[in-house]
């Protein structure tokens, strides 16, 4: 390997893998990765695991919080001569990112995307799928969404995996309170308007607002962290009138414990909520397969109800906030957290989107399905012969 491998150089004689997480993106994009370090490392007991990098600082972030070998390979020459002194069988993909197709010209290693979460965005379903030997997907949605958006697309190579990170139990992050908590957990802008879910830029303030008119409640606004970094004038307006609001109220009501969680894993903050306000994005159906029982309220900034309700499922069992709704946001919250109208419709939800699954099924689902890939790699490339595999 050349210098620049600077993280992990590659030594046979400590690079032993089986499975790469490959990641070209640079710190912006990074947290798709970093949600899936714990599942990676329960992976790496059974099945040796390395990141493979091309951004220096994204290297860095990845060094700071996992123990897994880390490869920096910037340029396309290091990333092959990586994967021919590696030998691993089997890579995983966290995005789309256009630097995946250097990595995907490896023929002797098969190729699964993983992404970093389900939602009902368009971005879902696209045509990329058709160049990773298999798509790890949560459950029949996902399964119906890559039949409804995609032409000529193999369905077997879906593999309904469920989502292994949601097994995940990170320390609760919120601080104790006797108020009921509502949660604002808004989605970015995309790199596209067809992409563009976002409700900072045209009501978040007015969420936030109606949010704490509600008797007795505590407001949460834990933006996407792409939000934060955001360029775009109108959310920067919408994402810093809001923290200005929870600031403000937070000094008025010092013990009420109004809170902007910027930093800090999203799955750390929806135990100690009873209700989430977001757009259509993963964290709807991260709160829906774990926070059943609660309310959820999904926003429409298009104003097109039908077409929500068409492409977007959970939708049909939450109360949809458009400018109309917003406008009536503080009773419609205090109603439904007196009274819950849409929980069993929740429950029916929750299996469309991860079939039977449990805390637990899918971890094990996800390491069974890597495992396979790994026998049938070897196999396919002789390493195994095809008796041997038979009565293993």
């Amino acid at each position: 390997m050349s210098s620049a491998a600077t993280f992990q150089p590659y030594d046979p004689r400590v690079h032993t893998l089986d499975a790469l997480a490959y990641f070209p993106d640079d710190p912006t994009r990074v947290y798709q990765l970093l949600q899936w370090l714990p599942v990676l490392e329960r992976l790496h007991e059974e099945h040796p695991v390395g990141i493979v990098t091309r951004d220096p600082e994204s290297a860095q972030v990845c060094l700071d919080r996992t123990s897994l070998p880390v490869f920096l390979v910037p340029s396309f020459p290091e990333l092959t001569e990586l994967y021919a002194g590696l030998g691993a069988k089997v890579v995983l993909y966290c995005n789309n990112s256009m630097r995946n197709f250097q990595s995907l010209i490896d023929g002797r290693m098969l190729h699964v995307h993983i992404n970093h979460g389900e939602s009902d965005k368009q971005s879902m379903a696209s045509n990329n799928a058709k160049a990773y030997d298999r798509v790890f997907v949560a459950g029949e949605a996902a399964v119906q969404r890559h039949e409804a958006g995609l032409l000529e697309f193999d369905t077997s190579r879906l593999v309904r995996i469920g989502r292994p990170q949601l097994d995940l139990r990170p320390e609760p992050i919120l601080g104790a309170t006797e108020r009921r908590t509502v949660l604002y957990a808004p989605t970015w802008e995309g790199d596209a308007d067809y992409n563009d879910y976002t409700s900072v830029d045209v009501f978040g303030p007015e969420i936030v607002r109606a949010i704490l008119a509600v008797p007795d409640a505590r407001v949460v606004y834990k933006p996407h962290p792409k939000v934060t970094t955001s360029l775009t004038p109108a959310i920067r307006r919408g994402h810093d009138e809001i923290l200005a609001l929870v600031a403000a109220a937070a000094r008025q009501e010092p013990d009420a414990g109004h809170e902007s969680v910027i930093v800090g894993d999203i799955l750390a903050v929806m135990p100690d909520c009873d209700a989430m306000i977001t757009d259509v994005s993963s964290v709807g159906l991260d709160w829906l397969y774990l926070r059943t029982e609660k309310p959820i309220f999904i926003t429409d900034r298009h104003h097109d109800g039908e077409r929500l309700r068409q492409d977007v499922p959970v939708s049909r069992c939450a109360d949809v906030l458009d400018t109309a709704a917003v406008a009536d946001l503080t009773a419609l919250l205090t109603a439904r957290l007196e009274h819950d109208e849409h929980h069993l419709a929740r429950v029916a939800m929750r299996h469309h989107y991860f079939d039977d699954l449990q805390v637990g099924d899918s971890t094990t689902r996800f390491l069974g399905a890597v495992a396979e890939l790994v026998e049938l790699r070897d196999r396919l490339v002789g390493a195994v012969p095809p008796d041997a595999a038979a009565t293993a």
